[in-house]
Formats: C-alpha cells, structure tokens, sequence
C-alpha cells in the first residue's frame, strides 16, 4: 500500500499539489520515492524517504548526523564561493518542529531532501573517467570533514566496517544455522574462514593509534556519488546515513569494490566477474588528487590493500545475512544473498592475484 505521500509531504512543509509519487532507485535497506509538487503550473522534484528503523535503531540520531555534516561541508562551499551549492550537497528539509525527521502514525520514520536533477547515479562503472570521478568527490568529501569532530557522531551501526565483528557473526551464523543453508554454502564458508587472518589489519591499526580515526562515509559505492549529466563530473555525495568515526581507509576500500568490479553484484556467472585495473588506476589517481595529505604514510601504504578488505567484509556480511533467513538486505529471489557473496568472493580472489600491480600503482599516485 503507497503511503500518503501528500500528508507526508506537507509535514515539511512542501508546497503545491502532488502530481506523482514513484519508487526510486535500487537501494537494499530504505524505501525511496521521487516526488513532484505543482504549484502554480512550477513542478519540483523532491526525495521523500523512509528510514528502515529496524536497521537503523535510532533514526534522530542518523538525522543529527546528516543534517550536522551536511551543514558543515555547506558553511565550507559558502566560505569558498562554491557555485550552485545545492547541486553539491544533500539539503535535508525541516518537518514542523525544526526536527530533520517526521514520525507518522504507524511508527515510521521520514525524511525529505531536495531533489538533485540533470544528474545520475550510476550502478556499474563503465570505464576509468567514471571511477576517477566518483573517487575525486569522495576524496574531496573526505578533505572537507577532515577537520570535523569525528568522534562527536553518532554511531548510528555499531562496529559496520569492523571486520573481526563481522568474522564472528560469520562464525555465529554457522554454528546457529537458524535457516538449515550450511551445507550448501560449503564453498564460500571455507572461503570465508580461510582468510581470518587479514581481518584484523585496519581495526587494530586504528585501536593501537597508528591510524587516525576520521570522519567517515562507510557507504562509498559509485552509486552514491550524483554524476552532473552535462560535464560527466562527480558533483554530489549522497546517502549519509552511515557516516561515524572511522578510517578513511573503509571508505577507499568500497570505492574499490564497487568501481573496480566488471559486473553486478548479484551476477550469477561469475565468469563475468572480474577487477578491472584501469579503473582501479584511475580511482586511486582521482582520489589522491582530491583527498591531498589527509591520509597518512601508514593508510597510503593500505591502499590497495584496503579494496580487498572491505570487498571481504561485505561478503562475510552477505554470507552471514544468507545463513541467518535474509533478516538485513533485501532479497528478490531463493538464495540471493548467496549469490552477493559469491561475486565479492570472486573479487577478492581477483584482487588477490592483482594485489603486486595494485601495489605499483598507489606508488605512482601516493608517494
């Protein structure tokens, strides 16, 4: 059943009649729709969108979060005579009360944004150009919370890039097996467990003081970079709601994911699956560029490491949300999950093999 859309739109104080309320976009966790509002033969775009509050516990506080961050890379662009500010940050919009949230009757949470238009969102990277793009604005995201109180955020997902976390929920999931998927999950189980090692690398570095925790997206799929559909540039990072205290090096390591890959990532040949190195070039070139001295000597030396983690992290995930009846991501078929875990699985094997060519490359970019 669609929502009201109209009464929703009103608590935050959208003028006009509403003409069309769609679904929007392809995300696994909240539920999206593009809105158009008339008024006076003016149509406006807007985002209205539902917060999956069994995902995110607290909803106000991912708001507080947004709307903090938001505000300041915006005080920033002001500062710095940045034109068409809007097109190059989220703007959450007040409900009455001032509150960046309005809780309905039901119990659901919403959030309004202004609608970013003439620009897209791209799923598959389709060449180097749009890998160098996305990782220049997310580079430059970075730089300019880099002087942001990280630890003021909210944690708003308790240890979500924490790879030994997620290597234990793994582990749970396997001696629970609540949904009886064990034993025919066999191959990517002794995957997963064959490389317990390389879990710890970033967290201890960033427990022991080596590494610096930073403001951090959490969430740098290509998807979440709005791309202007004239100049081809990166104009806009979006979907804020992981952003916490962490390492930048999580952020570089989802880049690498999801630009890098050659295929979707539910693809169930997985001989379309591969790293593309061109792309992964490209990437690194546009983020050094962008994200200047922010990160270390000791995060530099991670960069091409960091892709194989996090694409690692995210497959224990999907494996682990696989094994325990799909209660996270959202499924569309039998075994859905599974099949996300074979293709970051089959990633991290590319990278794997690629990880002395990789290496040479951050060299080139980030001496």
């Amino acid at each position: 059943m669609m929502p009201d859309m109209q009464a929703i739109g009103r608590e935050f104080g959208l003028a006009g009649d509403l003409v069309e309320s769609i679904p929007y976009g392809n995300g696994h966790i909240n539920d999206t729709y593009l809105t158009r509002w008339n008024k006076a033969g003016v149509v406006t775009p807007w985002i209205l969108q539902r917060i999956n509050h069994k995902i995110f516990k607290d909803p106000p506080k991912v708001m507080e979060n947004i709307s903090r961050i938001s505000n300041h890379i915006r005080k920033k662009m002001e500062t710095a005579g940045v034109p068409n500010i809007d097109r190059r940050v989220l703007t959450c919009m007040p409900a009455a009360g001032g509150k960046y949230y309005f809780l309905d009757e039901g119990g659901n949470y919403w959030r309004t944004y202004r609608f970013i238009d003439k620009a897209t969102s791209h799923d598959i990277c389709t060449g180097p150009q749009l890998a160098y793009e996305a990782a220049y604005a997310f580079g430059d995201f970075q730089a300019l919370l880099a002087d942001f109180p990280a630890s003021s955020l909210h944690e708003t997902i308790p240890w979500f890039h924490h790879t030994p976390r997620r290597f234990a929920a793994l582990e749970k999931a396997i001696e629970l097996d609540s949904a009886n998927r064990a034993a025919t999950s066999t191959p990517e189980i002794d995957f997963a467990l064959a490389r317990k090692s390389m879990t710890g690398v970033v967290s201890d570095l960033l427990e022991k003081g080596v590494i610096r925790p930073n403001v951090t997206h959490n969430d740098t799929k290509l998807n979440n970079v709005m791309i202007d559909n004239e100049t081809g540039r990166g104009i806009c990072v979006i979907d804020l709601d992981t952003m916490m205290s962490g390492s930048i090096l999580y952020d570089v390591g989802d880049m690498v994911r999801t630009s890098t890959i050659t295929a979707q990532e539910d693809e169930r040949d997985l001989s379309k699956v591969d790293m593309d190195v061109d792309r992964f070039e490209a990437l690194i070139r546009g983020y050094s560029e962008a994200a200047g001295d922010l990160p270390s000597r000791a995060e530099k030396d991670l960069l091409a490491f960091c892709g194989r983690l996090i694409t690692f992290t995210i497959g224990l995930r999907f494996l682990t949300d696989h094994l325990s009846c799909d209660v996270y991501f959202k499924t569309h078929r039998p075994n859905h999950n599974l099949e996300r875990a074979r293709v970051q699985f089959t990633m991290v094997r590319k990278m794997e093999e690629r990880s002395a060519e990789m290496e040479q490359i951050v060299r080139k970019y980030c001496r």
